[in-house]
């Protein structure tokens, strides 16, 4: 799939005022200077259509972006963990991004970002476990890979997972993007591809779009365990012959 388009369209804090489309949309959250507006930057190849800032919690509102003239929506959402809110206004947010997360029909995927340099933190991993809890479809995408080196990442991006499988039964899909280098960009913009095409063909045969989702993510995690296995392989063999 080519992103031909892609255009802001409105901002709003009422998730029932969002546009009103049938059209799948992929939701983007993270902790505070994640690097969320750089990555829609890169995904959409559109330099400047989300604001980026150095200056943290910037985003307040809910951002809806078109692409492809409406074909799927990429909607920009505040951050969280942001402690120098006051706590009325992290309460606030708070309300926003449930409703919205919970409450929008056309919310099809939440990706939630985590900068690949640090351990897990407590903000986080509660996110995602409540996120887990409501059934809510989403998918873990690590930033900002190019400030480690690809054996640094890879050693992250594993203890996150052993850490989250202390105490889930699977993973959600992951990704290691990296906004400065493209890093990750087709692999975003494939399973978005093949999750779109899963709902187009489930509405044709009578099969509710949700199952089409989920259908997805299990695909995307079978190939992500395939992928683990054959460097686990790999691994192995290296060390045989050392």
């Amino acid at each position: 799939m080519e992103i031909k388009h892609a255009k802001y369209v409105i901002s709003n804090s009422d998730p029932m005022k969002c546009p009103a489309t049938d059209a799948p949309e992929y939701a983007f959250i993270g902790r505070s200077n994640v690097g969320k507006s750089s990555l829609i930057n890169m995904l959409t190849r559109h330099r400047g259509l989300a604001k980026t800032s150095q200056k943290p919690g910037k985003t307040l509102l809910i951002n809806h972006f078109s692409v492809n003239d409406g074909e799927w929506w990429i909607v920009d959402l505040p951050g969280y963990g942001y402690a120098a809110r006051g706590k009325d206004q992290r309460l606030q947010f708070r309300k926003m991004i449930e409703r919205y997360v919970l409450e929008r029909q056309q919310m099809t995927c939440l990706f939630v970002l985590i900068d690949i340099r640090h351990e897990p933190q407590k903000v986080d991993v509660e996110f995602l476990t409540w996120l887990g809890e409501h059934q809510v479809p989403f998918a873990i995408v690590f930033t900002k890979a190019d400030k480690l080196g690809k054996v640094k990442g890879e050693q992250m991006v594993s203890s996150y997972k052993r850490f989250l499988l202390k105490d889930w039964e699977e993973l959600p899909p992951l990704f290691v993007t990296s906004a400065e280098k493209g890093e990750g960009r087709d692999a975003l913009i494939d399973f978005i591809s093949k999750t779109n095409l899963s709902i187009k063909e489930a509405e044709a045969s009578g099969v509710a779009p949700e199952e089409a989702i989920e259908e997805e993510k299990r695909n995307e995690i079978s190939d992500e365990r395939m992928d683990s296995s054959s460097e686990e392989d790999t691994t192995r063999q290296i060390e045989g012959e050392i």
